[in-house]
């Protein structure tokens, strides 16, 4: 497994699959090793996949410092991977709490950026509000399947501000779009590949500037692609079509049927979009 030093001399590391241009990945989570991401469907037969895990996960060391887990901190290990590739431009994707980082590093280094996906986007990083109801309203289209009437209680439990560790285990399902065996092995399999501990620093005080995010994303001017699942809560079509008035040149695919792990509920979908964008 490849490595390379962050700023503080951490060393993190990276997996590299298939061939031709780079694209480096940033992982979700928060906080989470890159083994949930795979070859992202196969998408590793278009480009060459630099997935990293962010320090303190999978092949990379614990910081000496647990402040440096803060997003914002996290910015300077993206560009010494890029340094380290000897990318003076690099595409980016981002999944989920990992667009927060693109964000960021968009926001601070707009020149060493090409082409921008955000797959299934956090929107931490740019302060978009997802209100309850849109919530609700995106997964009610699954409400035949036999685990919905749990998971839907739970659901308005969160939203309404009553959160519990079994409502937020009980809404799992909606991050799928299917959810069978294969799928909750996949989840149990994600859970022991998090670092809790860097998770609760990573959106700590101080990470996020919205606004001035907001400003600078609006400023740039490279492609942009926003991937949102139909039946995704997490990141629902509606405000991922919000985050995509942000850019000057923004396209947004709304995957049918998917979740929160768009490669995975239907790959060639997933790859030709995906794909047909960066190139």
């Amino acid at each position: 497994m490849p490595t390379f030093s962050a700023p503080d001399t951490t060393q993190l590391a990276y997996h590299v699959y298939g061939d031709g241009s780079p694209l480096v990945c940033l992982p979700g989570g928060p906080m989470q090793s890159c083994d949930y991401l795979g070859e992202l469907g196969g998408l590793s037969a278009h480009r060459r996949l630099i997935m990293l895990d962010p320090r303190g996960t999978g092949g990379s060391a614990v910081p000496a410092d647990p402040a440096s887990y803060r997003c914002d901190r996290l910015v300077a290990d993206v560009d010494a991977l890029r340094e380290h590739l000897g990318l003076d431009r690099m595409d980016l994707l981002g999944h989920s709490s990992g667009v927060n980082l693109a964000a960021l590093y968009v926001g601070r280094h707009p020149d060493r950026v090409g082409r921008l996906a955000l797959i299934a986007p956090s929107v931490w990083a740019v302060g978009i509000p997802i209100p309850g109801e849109v919530r609700r309203e995106t997964v009610r289209p699954r409400h035949d399947e036999p685990w919905f009437p749990e998971a839907y209680a739970a659901l308005e439990a969160i939203t309404r501000g009553r959160a519990t560790a079994d409502t937020w285990q009980a809404i799992t399902p909606f991050s799928y779009g299917r959810w069978d065996e294969e799928a909750r092995a996949y989840e149990s399999a994600g859970e022991a590949q998090r670092n809790d501990e860097a998770a609760g620093v990573f959106a700590g005080e101080g990470a996020f500037d919205p606004q001035s995010t907001r400003e600078a994303l609006g400023r740039f001017e490279r492609p942009v692609l926003l991937l949102a699942g139909e039946v995704d809560p997490g990141a629902p079509p509606a405000v991922v079509t919000e985050f995509a008035g942000l850019f000057r040149h923004a396209e947004l695919v709304v995957q049918p049927g998917a979740g929160h792990f768009p490669w995975r509920d239907d790959p060639e979908r997933f790859v030709a979009a995906t794909a047909a964008f960066l190139a």
